[in-house]
């Protein structure tokens, strides 16, 4: 038996750049463990920000505030630039899990968050009266830090299989 087969070519053309969102992405784990990551480190930033008081001289100086401060903003700028190239671009959402960058990233992520919200407990804890109406808002930013470092162990957990193949 024979048939016949007509295979039509088109051509489109268009100008400008189209933008695809990898919007499956944020329906794995590990986009919404980023996603989680992004959110709740914008809160940590959020309530540390507002309550830190420049030029308040206290016990040392709110150096576990800064301290803080500055894990919760490096990790929400890397996180931010994480989450958004794996949502703009397939390519990356497949292939940086499978690279040692994110281990080391949120391995990192999860010691120093830990350091920092163990750090701001203890010293929120032990200077409870220093703190007077601001005792609540920084040991609500301590225990969010404490789970993002357990958001981030469970990220770089994952990151360990997905870097193994397994």
């Amino acid at each position: 038996m024979s048939h016949t087969v007509t295979i039509t070519r088109t051509t489109a053309t268009t100008s400008g750049t189209a933008l695809f969102v990898n919007t499956g992405y944020l329906g794995t784990l590990p986009g919404l463990l980023k996603l989680a990551q992004l959110l709740l480190g914008a809160a940590c930033v959020g309530v540390v920000g507002y309550y830190l008081e420049p030029g308040y001289t206290r016990y040392n100086g709110q150096k576990p505030e800064l301290f803080f401060l500055l894990v919760s903003v490096a990790f929400l700028i890397g996180t931010f630039c994480l989450l958004l190239s794996c949502l703009i671009s397939f390519t990356t959402a497949s292939m940086i899990s499978k690279t040692i960058y994110e281990l080391i990233y949120h391995g990192l992520a999860f010691v120093l968050y830990l350091a920092a919200g163990l750090t701001l407990m203890i010293e929120v804890n032990h200077q409870r009266s220093g703190y007077r109406r601001d005792f609540e808002p920084y040991l609500a930013a301590a225990i969010m830090g404490l789970v993002m470092a357990v958001l981030y162990l469970l990220s770089t957990f994952l990151a360990n299989r997905s870097y193994r193949g397994l």
